[in-house]
């Protein structure tokens, strides 16, 4: 059996893999170095918010059984998109694909903020009244629905290969999972890691109940996006330990911490004042 052959058998084992590593990781470094007390029962949130990304990667695999690996293999087969039609290197080819689709997830999370539809499912995500490892997952179905197609065009129109989406998948839920963290790291360390990739303190800014700041800070992995496209905002208005985490007007635990509550959130509440067009 190849090497690609072996990937797409057990592409399913890997990602679990590298996910449930990471979560308990960065997990066990929220309990010993906290970045903030929470102040909504960690056993709660995590039930729900849990429960809501078992519910996102059943839905998923009954829609697209495949997901993106299948896609992937079919692009590549049949010579589609971009990196097929010019004569780079194979690791050239992966490198360049896992940053387009970093600017592609950059691009989408700006358009769920523009869009009113949009907006109204992710603000499941920014309605986490605490931001934890778990706040990473926390997405309504239907906007994990809607993110997954986008990948499938991003995957199509730029002929990215299996192992450059198994990368670019594994390398964003891993930093997903990191830069939710509510975990300390040296202002030092910090600066030196945002070079590089979104740290927790940057992202978190991007939670503040504040609209100037929550349509800010869009990247996931690189943060670079940020910086070119003059999203970035460098610390919270108040701080990182008393900044107030989520959105205004859904201040309700029974509202936005249960599986329920998340599930008709969309249906039954906006958030008023985050227009991305009315940003500072």
């Amino acid at each position: 059996m190849s090497l690609y052959e072996w990937i797409i058998n057990n592409e399913k084992e890997i990602r679990i893999f590298f996910f449930v590593s990471i979560f308990m990781a960065i997990a066990l470094w929220e309990i010993r170095c906290p970045r903030r007390n929470l102040s909504i029962s960690k056993a709660t949130r995590w039930i729900s918010n849990l429960s809501l990304v078992v519910l996102n990667s059943i839905v998923l695999r009954l829609l697209f059984p495949t997901a993106a690996i299948g896609v992937a293999a079919v692009t590549n087969k049949l010579e589609w998109g971009i990196f097929n039609y010019f004569a780079i290197s194979h690791e050239l080819a992966i490198v360049l694909s896992v940053v387009a689709m970093d600017l592609v997830i950059y691009l989408q999370h700006v358009m769920v903020h523009a869009v009113p539809v949009f907006w109204r499912l992710h603000q499941v995500h920014h309605a986490d009244l605490d931001y934890d490892v778990t706040t990473g997952s926390r997405f309504h179905t239907l906007e994990i629905i809607l993110s997954m197609l986008i990948k499938f065009a991003a995957i199509i129109v730029l002929g990215v290969s299996v192992i450059a989406v198994l990368i670019f998948e594994i390398l964003l839920n891993v930093t997903a999972m990191f830069n939710h963290g509510n975990i300390y790291l040296p202002k030092k360390v910090d600066a030196i890691l945002r070079l590089f990739v979104v740290t927790p303190d940057m992202h978190r800014v991007h939670h503040s109940v504040h609209p100037s700041q929550s349509n800010s800070n869009f990247g996931f992995n690189l943060p670079w996006w940020d910086r070119i496209f003059g999203t970035y905002i460098a610390q919270p208005s108040e701080g990182h330990k008393d900044m107030h985490i989520g959105l205004n007007g859904l201040r309700n635990p029974k509202q936005v911490n249960n599986l329920p509550g998340m599930l008709l959130l969309p249906f039954k509440a906006v958030a008023k004042g985050y227009d991305i067009k009315e940003r500072d």
